[in-house]
């Protein structure tokens, strides 16, 4: 499988990283706006003989190119959709050989957007799969397989999924920025929460669409990055970013409701926020029935470093994602993009891609996932619990993303 990658940023980097443990695969062309990213990018991917890969100064240039297959959609939110048409109108036209596309989460920043992305993908004739990369993480994988296979013909069905991930804040400023990202944390990390803990209470092999949404509730929070010395952080660092005048949440806490396929209510539980100052990226993650429990948490790995107050060295990232500290007791995190699931999903993605099978996250759940952030979005801005269906998420825009809009509730 040929890849093209459409980015060249930090999340384009991680699935560099991965595709090393990823066969069948070549990255062979990178098309970002930016001269100098994407040639970066794509030395690093020769460097590491994952090509021979090409820099592309046009996007159309990489969709013509003879030697790309698949596109990976890995820009930022507010250009996925543009992207997306140039892709479909190529392919349409007979301009394009392409035949397959993955999208990194979110699909849309609206319900509207993420229907319209999974249109023109099955209009063009794409496969397409949602790059969720917490459902193929090792331990999920791992957790859900044991669980299901042991403890559930015992004593039944999982009925409660609990996820959280914290960090202390993004990398690149559009993030920050509620128009282009689609709003704050609830929008850039609660897709993972829910949809991985939709994906533990799914049982093996049965349709995404047994678990039925049922209803929504939702809260968000302003705690960190709206005080005047974060603000001010925040504005200096990156340009554009004015948390005072165009605030976006921090924190934010979900519990989506599910009806299972025996009728029974089963639970996911989650919460995310960049307001969280800890060794690093904290991803934890449990999965409850009758008479068992999973739990996982990637700041308790099996290989940690002590670094004394003698020691002194520049900040990086060289132990742990989001690392927030250079001494002390240190977890380190000895493959993050095998642990956090990069690994599991272009492997999976791959493979589908390449035998014609469909998988097992696709647009269609790019498109539940970001039903569930609006409805999540609108409870919190009404104080209210959401039940589903709800006609009025397929126009709703969340309070971060609408110009000169207030906070949302807390």
């Amino acid at each position: 499988m040929r890849i093209g990658f459409v980015g060249s940023g930090f999340i384009a980097k991680f699935h560099v990283k991965s595709f090393q443990s990823v066969r069948h695969a070549q990255i062979t062309g990178v098309f970002s706006p930016t001269a100098e990213h994407r040639d970066a990018l794509a030395a690093e991917v020769n460097g590491l003989e994952l090509g021979p890969c090409r820099a592309h100064a046009t996007l159309e240039a990489l969709l013509g190119a003879d030697d790309v297959d698949a596109i990976w959609l890995l820009i930022p939110n507010d250009r996925r959709l543009e992207a997306m048409q140039a892709i479909h109108d190529a392919v349409k036209s007979g301009r394009s050989k392409v035949r397959a596309i993955a999208c990194e989460k979110p699909l849309g920043r609206t319900l509207a957007e993420a229907r319209e992305m999974l249109r023109l993908a099955e209009d063009a004739g794409l496969a397409h799969g949602y790059l969720e990369n917490q459902v193929f993480a090792s331990a999920v994988e791992r957790g859900k397989e044991i669980v299901w296979r042991r403890a559930v013909p015992a004593s039944g069905r999982p009925y409660l999924a609990r996820a959280a991930e914290e960090h202390s804040g993004p990398h690149e400023p559009w993030f920050w920025q509620g128009q282009k990202q689609g709003g704050g944390v609830m929008s850039d990390m609660m897709c993972h929460s829910v949809e991985v803990g939709r994906f533990l209470l799914t049982a093996p092999g049965a349709a995404r669409d047994t678990l039925k949404l049922k209803a929504a509730q939702g809260s968000v929070g302003y705690l960190k990055w709206t005080q005047d010395r974060y603000a001010k952080a925040l504005a200096h660092d990156f340009k554009g970013v004015e948390m005072k005048a165009h605030p976006v949440e921090d924190f934010a806490r979900a519990t989506i409701v599910f009806e299972a396929e025996d009728g029974r209510e089963v639970i996911v539980e989650a919460s995310t926020s960049w307001s969280y100052v800890g060794a690093g990226l904290r991803i934890d993650l449990a999965l409850l029935g009758p008479e068992y429990a999973m739990e996982f948490s990637s700041l308790n790995p099996s290989l940690k470093v002590f670094l004394s107050r003698a020691i002194h060295g520049s900040s990086g990232e060289d132990l742990v994602e989001k690392q927030n500290a250079e001494q002390g007791q240190m977890p380190i995190v000895e493959d993050e993009a095998g642990t956090y699931g990069y690994i599991g999903e272009n492997r999976h993605m791959t493979d589908c891609f390449r035998h014609g099978t469909t998988p097992i996250e696709t647009f269609v759940d790019g498109v539940e996932v970001t039903k569930m952030v609006m409805a999540l979005y609108k409870s919190a801005e009404t104080g209210q619990v959401v039940n589903l269906p709800d006609n009025s998420l397929e126009t709703y825009v969340p309070v971060p993303a609408r110009v000169g809009s207030a906070r949302g509730g807390a």
